[in-house]
């Protein structure tokens, strides 16, 4: 099973706000005494925080969606609902976060350094908020709104000051073992190291971390072995370390060829990293080491020997070390403290985040709208924070509640966006994104306001049948009074011509 991952897809959804209450507040000769219902409770953000202990993204392979918890329902008498509670998910030092789309949106350096994933629903209003001079006891209330939902990827990016790059078995975990306290597995065979080993390092007055990464092939830039997976590690590293194997049992290789390879690829690789990694030193220019290994060896010595003088000419530091026998040990960690403190004088004096004030234009509106097909006709969709908000909150199985959203809606500028894009009474609405979006039947005469309420939780407007107006009475009125006095009119004419009869029944008496 494995033991180390550096790269999840991770699903994070933060906690639901809780609901608001309907309550009206009852007291002794007043069983009426108002709205009390409080409002529900915020949902938990999920938290991403750097963690020292933390050195893996495993937790995360098992179990890859997280969810904080919802915030608390609202309740009578001024009960507000209690706060999620955040979930905070630890992760290693040198996390780097981005979007599905590719998107970096936080590099997570630093212990205690901080990232809300996915941030909580806030909670619905009680029927107590919502009152107001003309609805004065709301027969409703709002719902909470639904956490953020994301899907990320986290990929581990190891910090260190040095990276030992190098062929597989070229010795660089016997080397940070000789040099550190750090102990990697150790073999004679190729890819010994399938995951990065870090070790701390002390020269002196240098401390320095080290890392020891997983071995390099030709093609390793385009995936071949370990590829990314190793090249990945290098990015954040001050100084390479290009450990060079002078006793190899490979016929067809030399350190000199190894050399060019390792650097072929590390060029290739670094090529798609200068314009992600602005403030640090490009990859291929950073301060390089060349260390032969093996030298302990009579053919390790008789080749180091052979080649020192062709790889002079790149005018780097060359050190002659063996693992086994601690030779050149102490002279390399001399050599790499002074290039990092060299390196980190050069780094630039981190500056505080600008602080960046997007206000809302004047005459922004806050939504749009657009028009598309739906279901073969023609629909009006209305894009926007605050409706798609709002009708999350309504709670459609309350009249006064739709009715609220309503007027919410008019008094946004809605209905009068929709009559300028050419809707109609009857056009299909729909509001929010895709297909969780509310699908209704736009009837335009919904205006008005609180003096048009009926009882609590109702909302004339909504009703299935027409009130008559005044005038629209008066009229039936007087046709009831004429067709009353042309029926007894009929029976007087009748009486005078002896003939009594009853209009209603046609009998003759």
């Amino acid at each position: 099973m494995a033991t180390f991952v550096d790269r999840v897809q991770l699903q994070v959804v933060g906690g639901s706000g809780g609901n608001g209450a309907a309550s009206i507040r009852r007291e002794k000769f007043k069983p009426l005494a108002g709205p009390d219902g409080a409002d529900g409770g915020r949902g938990g953000d999920v938290i991403l925080e750097v963690d020292a202990s933390t050195t893996t993204l495993l937790a995360y392979h098992h179990r890859p969606h997280q969810r904080a918890t919802g915030g608390g329902f609202g309740k009578g008498d001024l009960r507000h609902g209690a706060r999620g509670e955040d979930l905070v998910l630890p992760v290693p030092d040198g996390t780097v976060v981005t979007g599905a789309d590719g998107t970096v949106l936080a590099d997570l350096v630093g212990i205690g350094t901080r990232f809300v994933a996915a941030r909580g629903g806030s909670g619905g209003l009680g029927n107590a908020a919502l009152a107001n001079a003309k609805r004065k006891a709301p027969g409703f209330a709002l719902l909470g709104e639904p956490g953020e939902e994301r899907t990320l990827v986290l990929e581990l990016k190891t910090v260190a000051d040095v990276a030992l790059v190098g062929y597989p078995s070229a010795g660089k975990s016997s080397l940070i073992a000789a040099m550190s306290a750090a102990r990697p597995k150790i073999a004679d065979y190729p890819f010994t190291t399938l995951v990065p080993n870090l070790g701390v390092v002390e020269a002196g007055q240098h401390r320095y971390t080290i890392a020891d990464v997983p071995g390099l092939i030709p093609g390793a830039s385009q995936g071949k072995g370990l590829g990314l997976d190793f090249l990945r590690h290098i990015e954040r590293c001050h100084v390479l370390v290009h450990v060079l194997d002078t006793a190899s049992l490979e016929s067809d290789r030399d350190p000199a060829g190894d050399l060019a390879t390792i650097e072929h690829e590390l060029a290739s690789y670094a090529a798609s990293l200068d314009e992600e990694t602005e403030g640090r030193v490009p990859l291929m220019e950073r301060p390089t080491v060349i260390v032969l290994n093996k030298t302990d060896l009579p053919d390790g010595a008789d080749m180091a020997d052979m080649i020192r003088d062709q790889l002079a000419e790149r005018q780097v530091p060359i050190v002659d070390v063996s693992a086994v026998s601690h030779k050149g040990l102490r002279e390399l960690s001399f050599v790499l403290g002074d290039l990092v403190e060299q390196a980190r004088a050069a780094l630039p004096e981190p500056e505080p985040a600008p602080i960046v004030l997007a206000p809302r234009a004047v005459d922004e509106k806050g939504f749009r709208v657009v028009t598309e097909q739906y279901e073969g006709g023609t629909a009006f969709r209305v894009q926007g924070d605050k409706p798609e908000r709002w009708v999350h909150q309504t709670d459609f199985t309350n009249d006064e509640a739709v009715g609220f959203l309503a007027d919410r809606l008019a008094k946004l500028g809605v209905e009068d966006e929709l009559y300028a894009s050419g809707a109609v009474a009857g056009s299909t609405v729909l509001i929010g994104p895709g297909d969780d979006a509310v699908v209704f039947d736009w009837e335009p005469t919904m205006v008005g306001g609180a003096e048009l309420l009926g009882r609590r939780g109702t909302d004339d407007r909504l009703e299935e049948r027409h009130r008559p107006t005044r005038e629209a009475k008066k009229e039936q009125q007087r046709a009831r009074t004429a067709a009353r006095m042309d029926r007894i009119a009929a029976m007087e004419a009748e009486r005078k011509a002896g003939h009594w009869s009853d209009p209603s029944d046609g009998a003759t008496r």
